[in-house]
Order: structure tokens, then C-alpha cells, then sequence
């Protein structure tokens, strides 16, 4: 546990950085910080007391960035320079990883962290950034996949892995993965700019709007049940989908997860089990994703079909 946290301090800042730890325990409700230097943080007795504190309840985090010298906040003004990009993917977490990995608009992550089932925080080690490039870098980031578009701030905390998330009974342990230990330039995320995402409806919900019409997304989706009800195959369909959302940033995986969520609805309105269509969104994605990933992505994709057809039961 105190070595997967020293592992990922050490990886993610330079040598004799100033960093933040936050300990943050719930109930009851206390909160500490610890401004200290990297290598103050990695002394075995600053790790015990972490691990001390955790086991009592606390949650243990680290700020993205580092601090400029001499600081006793962490505030905005204290961060010193951009050293990560991050996101936050809270919801739709496996299927939403994947599309990631798929991006060709984005660089390998410099680290993956699972913080609790289903749930993640993707870093990317960069360079070159000043604060306004990173803010808005977060915001098309959270747009274009998903994520929590309120986590784009300079001083955003970041869970740190070999230690319990202590919002979970039983406690769920934070793990890492390190994909790429490459430093990128804002030349690497090559993501579509926020006004174009702003006009497109977020984490697939319709945007209101002062003339009430349809949404893309609800025409698509329209469309698509119209198509599969008439029997048209779900390969074409996808491909057919994909091509007339270009404008999407991964126009597959949003025609992969429409269509799938369509199929998902209209087999359980015609009376198969929640068992059987999650057995079939596997067969039918089983050649395209790893067998982990497709299970999971499955199983999500029944449940969220379920909960429409329960909708619409009761409406």
C-alpha cells in the first residue's frame, strides 16, 4: 500500500517539488493539508502517518500540480506551474475509458486511476501549458468524453492510489495503471474547441431549448429504434451512424453505444430476460472489445435499457 503510493508521488512530480496532501475524513467531518516537498512526502514517517490517517478513516489526496516554493496554501495563486491534465470520469466509467483509449485525438495517459468500481481519473504528465491553455484543454476533455466538467481547476486534488477510498463500505483501494511515461505539449491533445461541443448535446442529454425542437441526439436515437425495429442490421446501422456523426469526437463509439442501447430496449420489450440481452450485447461487441471490457459494457448497457423500459411503463 505505502509503496504504490510512493511509486505514484514520485512518478508524478520532479524531484524537490513543493506538493499539497489533503486528508479528508467525512464523518466527522475534518479536513488537513500538508504543504511539504516531494521528498518530504515520500519519508517513511510522512507515509505512515498517510497510511495511519487512512486506516482511521481519512481519504488521502495529492494536488495535480505543484506549489511555488515557500507556499502554505493551495490556493490558485500557489500553483507554480501546469505539471498534469486530468479528468475525472464518474459516470459510464468503463465504456467511456474505452472510447478514450480509442481517441486518435488525444495521447496515451501517463496514468489511469481506478478511485472505486466503475469510476476513474486519467492523468496525462505535461509541459508547456500555461493556466488558461490547461483550463480550457479540461473543459473540451470533459465535453468531448464525459467527465466532470466542474473538475478543471489549476489546484484540483487527485485521489492517491494504494490507499482506500473510505466512501465505500467495504472500503475500495485505489490502484494504478501507467500507460506512458512520455511528457506531452498542447500540440497532443488535438480536441474539437468548446463552442462546437456546447452545441451538441452533453453526456448524451437533450439540451433545452427556446424553440423546444429535437436535439441531434433525439433525432438519432429516433432514427435508430426506426431502423432496428424495420430489421436492419446493427453492423451497417453502426457504420451508417458513425458516418453521419462525424461531428462527434469518436463518432463510433457513440454510434456503437446508440445503437446497442436501442437494441438493448427494443429486446427487452419484446420480452427477454436482462441475462439474455446482456449475453447478446456481449456476442455482439465480443470481436471489437477486450473480454473484461465487453462484459462490463454489457451489463451496464441492460441495466440502462431496463431503467427506459421501467420509465416508460410508468409514464
Amino acid at each position: 500500500m505505502i509503496q504504490t503510493a510512493k511509486d505514484f508521488l514520485a512518478r508524478s512530480f520532479a524531484p524537490c517539488s513543493t506538493i499539497a496532501i489533503l486528508l479528508r475524513t467525512e464523518s466527522p467531518a475534518k479536513t488537513q493539508q500538508r504543504v511539504v516537498t516531494l521528498e518530504h512526502a515520500l519519508a517513511p514517517r510522512y507515509l505512515g502517518w498517510f497510511a495511519h490517517e487512512n486506516h482511521a478513516g481519512a481519504n488521502i489526496y495529492v494536488a495535480a500540480n505543484p506549489l511555488r516554493s515557500g507556499s502554505r496554501k493551495r490556493t490558485k495563486e500557489c500553483i507554480d506551474n501546469v505539471r498534469h491534465l486530468y479528468l475525472d470520469i464518474d459516470e459510464d466509467g468503463d465504456a467511456r475509458l474505452a472510447a478514450l483509449r480509442a481517441s486518435d485525438g488525444l495521447p496515451v495517459p501517463s496514468a489511469i486511476l481506478s478511485t472505486s468500481p466503475g469510476k476513474y481519473q486519467v492523468l496525462w504528465q505535461v509541459e508547456g501549458f500555461d493556466f488558461a491553455t490547461q483550463e480550457i484543454t479540461l473543459k473540451r476533455l470533459a465535453s468531448a468524453f464525459g467527465g466532470d466538467p466542474a473538475c478543471t481547476d489549476c489546484n484540483r486534488v487527485l485521489r492517491v492510489p494504494g490507499f482506500a477510498n473510505r466512501k465505500y463500505s467495504p472500503a475500495y483501494f485505489v490502484a494504478a495503471e501507467y500507460p506512458s511515461d512520455t511528457t506531452y505539449s498542447p500540440a497532443d491533445f488535438r480536441l474539437p474547441d468548446v463552442a462546437a461541443i456546447a452545441a451538441l448535446p452533453l453526456r448524451g442529454t437533450a439540451r433545452s431549448s427556446g424553440t423546444h425542437k429535437d436535439s441531434y441526439s433525439e433525432l438519432d436515437w429516433a432514427w435508430v429504434c426506426h431502423q432496428l425495429a424495420r430489421g436492419k442490421d446493427a453492423g451497417k446501422l453502426t457504420h451508417e451512424l458513425a458516418s453521419r456523426r462525424s461531428d462527434k469526437p469518436n463518432p463510433l463509439y457513440y454510434a456503437q453505444r446508440t445503437i446497442d442501447v436501442a437494441s438493448a430496449r427494443q429486446w427487452l420489450l419484446e420480452g427477454l430476460s436482462v441475462e439474455e440481452v446482456t449475453n447478446m450485447l456481449k456476442i455482439r461487441r465480443e470481436a471489437e472489445l477486450p473480454a473484461t471490457l465487453c462484459s462490463a459494457r454489457a451489463r451496464e448497457i441492460a441495466a440502462t435499457a431496463e431503467r427506459m423500459v421501467a420509465r416508460r411503463k410508468l409514464a
